[in-house]
């Protein structure tokens, strides 16, 4: 199942590939027929994330206030095996890094790729969007204004087989699309959501009302922090359990748990009631930065530079990457000994029994 940086990061993807257009709407499987038809010929205002949650309004105008009645919003959640598949124009295309990254992990050589550091992927669930290169990044600013735009972008190095505006044609769909929207310059199929539905504005409130806080939501940081304190102090369940129940804390999931917890130095099976607040706020703070990481480039990395092992073990590629998900019975980066592993709640918990020992 993605988790929360890649519902944030398909957000802006839509927002900059679909904002302000006029799209067309169907449902290739027939199973959201209905609701594809009360979206066809709207025009997608913007999007954004709560935790795992995709939250897209529409309306019958660009110029329409998201306050307004006459808003439909798309709510779709992914699950373990929906995804998102894109293709289209030259112009079709997303930055490669959103915002630059506060956080210095991952390779000592810079941002770290796919190539680079083996393994896995984290699971974006994001297949086919078209980035522009690093260089072409440079200037943020004068990214943000074209990208997407449908104007060509001479300076942006893209895949060879990309067609100009006006040639593209989007192809038939593929598998069990449960939704499509198509733009002049591009396509965007949904297939395998646990949730697609659509809702007013009290249902996208009754959605978030059963939400923790998400550490990635603009401007309620202080608000989040506190009631994630809260949330947790008041169980005595296991941080463990408590970091993966999406009313406690939003967006978490199983790489971030075991890092989060493991870069706060405490144990996943150690009950909410006895951390202290102080700790727990290090742990809201952390997956912040975190994840605003993953945003920002795509990928979950923690391991803080000057850990990361040179040269990277062959057999370890992880360790470029995690200090302990999926290194079971590897070496702790820091303390050398080997990382456990067992089930909580059915998914498997990583972490290191000496530097998590409290």
């Amino acid at each position: 199942m993605p988790e929360g940086h890649t519902i944030h990061r398909l957000a802006k993807s839509l927002n900059i590939l679909f904002g302000d257009r006029q799209l067309q709407a169907s449902s290739p499987q027939g199973r959201f027929s209905q609701g594809a038809a009360r979206l066809d010929g709207q025009v997608f205002i913007s999007s954004y994330a709560h935790g795992k949650h995709l939250l897209a309004a529409f309306a019958p105008a660009a110029d329409v206030a998201l306050d307004s009645p006459a808003i439909t919003w798309l709510h779709t959640h992914l699950g373990l095996y929906g995804a998102w598949n894109f293709d289209g124009d030259t112009t079709f295309v997303v930055p490669k890094v959103f915002d630059a990254p506060a956080l210095e992990v991952g390779s000592r050589s810079g941002l770290p790729g796919i190539k680079e550091l083996g393994g896995h992927s984290g699971g974006s669930a994001l297949a086919g969007l078209t980035v522009s290169t690093r260089e072409a990044l440079s200037q943020p600013e004068g990214v943000a204004a074209t990208v997407g735009s449908g104007k060509p972008r001479p300076d942006l190095k893209l895949p060879e087989g990309k067609l100009a505006p006006g040639q593209w044609q989007p192809a038939p769909p593929k598998g069990a699309v449960r939704l499509r929207l198509v733009s002049k310059h591009g396509v965007a199929d949904l297939s395998g959501p646990t949730t697609c539905e659509l809702l007013d504005l009290e249902g996208v409130k009754a959605v978030e009302a059963r939400l923790g806080p998400d550490p990635l939501a603009p401007g309620e940081t202080a608000e989040g922090k506190t009631t994630f304190i809260a949330n947790v102090r008041r169980r005595r369940r296991a941080i463990g359990e408590l970091l993966m129940d999406q009313s406690v804390i939003a967006g978490v999931g199983n790489i971030y748990r075991a890092e989060s917890l493991f870069r706060a130095g405490i144990s996943p099976r150690r009950q909410g009631v006895n951390i202290s607040a102080q700790r727990l706020s290090k742990l809201w703070d952390d997956n912040a930065a975190l994840m605003a990481h993953g945003v920002a480039t795509g990928l979950i990395t923690t391991v803080n530079s000057d850990d990361v092992p040179e040269p990277l073990p062959p057999d370890d590629p992880e360790a470029g990457r995690w200090y302990v998900y999926h290194r079971t019975g590897r070496p702790c980066l820091r303390c050398g000994t080997p990382i456990a592993g067992d089930m909580m709640q059915g998914r498997t918990l990583f972490w290191c029994p000496r530097c998590q020992g409290r």
